[in-house]
């Protein structure tokens, strides 16, 4: 590790104040209700953010630069915590969620219209919940701990960002030990720092996925330390949040351990104990989501709107393609148990991806999770798929008859693809000694 040169410290600087200005002009576009504007400006603000990595990738930075460096991304937060949710309205769920609990009642059990609750709505959270008259909650056990707890000082939208924001400011004090025990560059916590994905989704909506960056970075913590208990409870409880990171968990199993599978089973199961009064019901509108996103029906997998466009598999039903990408999935899993005793942190990466390139999510908020990974394992392709995930919201989420999504996919998965082969082909290339067109390097 080298330290920067005192320009490339101004540089980063000035990059990191024109971070702070785009903030600004995207709460302006915000205001204005600009959505395709404001979606550009992510994007720009991606390209200056790819600038600033490139500054300091493998180079440290002073005790002073990097304090300033976190007070600007602390800066960008505090301005977007106070302007209103723009890009979505999921936390009004989360604060009904938790005024639902705090008075007694299974969030499980009722949707937000039934007249069960009618003594609990009020003119500003009742009115702009999605799905009120038909979808009770959909969220996990810990996620409606989160809520309860976030809804405790105050049963409003502020009080539930700041709640989301204490969960991410966790995750980046672990990130920020995990860097010193792999003994890396600490500016490397500006990969996620100043990435502008979390900022808009965690500090501009809210959204719990915050919670799972804390939780997964507790778990590769404890992993790290061999504290297998921890590791269990904590990548369940990441899971508990929402579900992807399950599929972590055989990136940081060890072999022949048992603490690990048990602690995590006793986790969901103790999670789950107070709810069981909804009965079945206590998987909430999971499938009614998963209906209404086109996933059962497949229409919302954009790899498999690519494999039935081929002759031979246009009247074949999706069971194929989720078997396909379960077999995947499984294949990695594999993989990874046999493989990552030492390189869990790149087998975490490796499943967390796979898993949302295979669901293809609707939602940028869903890629956030991945984002901490890529401080410890540099992979351009990542990068680029966390950095255009914004351009999904050019098209609304649900369903999508007219196909307006696919064309925005194209340019989020093509130039995925292509960077992730480049990568492969390097990697095999390094192994091989084969360079450039054949030659030996």
């Amino acid at each position: 590790m080298t330290k920067p040169d005192p320009w490339r410290v101004r540089v980063l600087t000035a990059i990191g104040a024109l971070l702070l200005t785009l903030t600004g002009v995207g709460l302006w576009r915000q205001h204005v209700y600009d959505t395709d504007g404001f979606t550009i400006l992510a994007l720009v603000q991606g390209a200056f953010y790819l600038v600033a990595i490139a500054l300091t990738w493998r180079s440290g930075l002073s005790r002073r630069a990097l304090i300033t460096a976190l007070a600007l991304a602390a800066l960008m937060r505090l301005v977007v915590l106070l302007a209103p949710p723009y890009l979505s309205d999921d936390i009004n769920r989360y604060v009904w969620d938790g005024r639902v609990e705090g008075a007694g009642i299974n969030p499980y059990r009722y949707v937000p219209a039934d007249p069960h609750l009618a003594h609990l709505r009020d003119a500003t959270i009742f009115p702009h919940i999605n799905r009120s008259d038909y979808a009770p909650t959909i969220y996990p056990p810990i996620a409606e701990y989160i809520f309860f707890l976030g809804t405790r000082l105050s049963e409003s939208l502020l009080a539930m960002k700041a709640t989301v924001l204490a969960f991410e400011l966790l995750g980046v004090l672990l990130l920020l030990r995990l860097l010193d025990d792999w003994r890396l560059p600490r500016a490397r916590i500006l990969i996620y720092a100043w990435h502008p994905l979390p900022l808009w989704e965690f500090a501009g909506s809210g959204h719990i996925d915050a919670a799972i960056v804390a939780f997964v970075a507790l778990a590769l913590w404890a992993r790290r330390r061999e504290a297998a208990w921890l590791t269990g409870c904590a990548l369940a409880a990441a899971a508990l949040v929402k579900l992807f990171p399950a599929v972590l968990f055989p990136a940081l199993y060890r072999r022949w351990d048992w603490k690990m599978p048990i602690a995590a089973a006793a986790t969901v199961i103790i999670a789950y104990l107070p709810f069981m009064g909804a009965g079945s019901a206590v998987l909430g509108f999971l499938p009614g989501y998963l209906r209404e996103e086109g996933l059962q029906s497949g229409a919302g997998f954009f790899l498999w709107n690519l494999l039935k466009s081929a002759p031979p598999l246009e009247h074949v039903g999706p069971a194929l393609y989720l078997a396909l990408a379960a077999a995947a999935l499984a294949a990695l899993a594999v993989h990874s148990l046999l493989t990552a005793e030492r390189r869990y942190l790149a087998a975490a990466l490796t499943l967390a991806v796979a898993a949302m390139v295979l669901l293809s999510p609707h939602y940028p908020w869903y890629f956030t999770w991945i984002v901490p990974f890529i401080c410890f394992t540099p992979r351009p392709s990542v990068l680029y798929l966390t950095l255009a995930c914004p351009l999904l919201y050019f098209v609304p989420g649900g369903p999508d008859p007219e196909g307006a999504r696919v064309p925005l996919e194209w340019a989020l998965y093509g130039p995925f693809v292509a960077l992730l082969a480049f990568e492969l082909w390097r990697k095999r290339s390094a192994r091989t000694g084969v360079g450039w067109i054949g030659g030996l390097r």
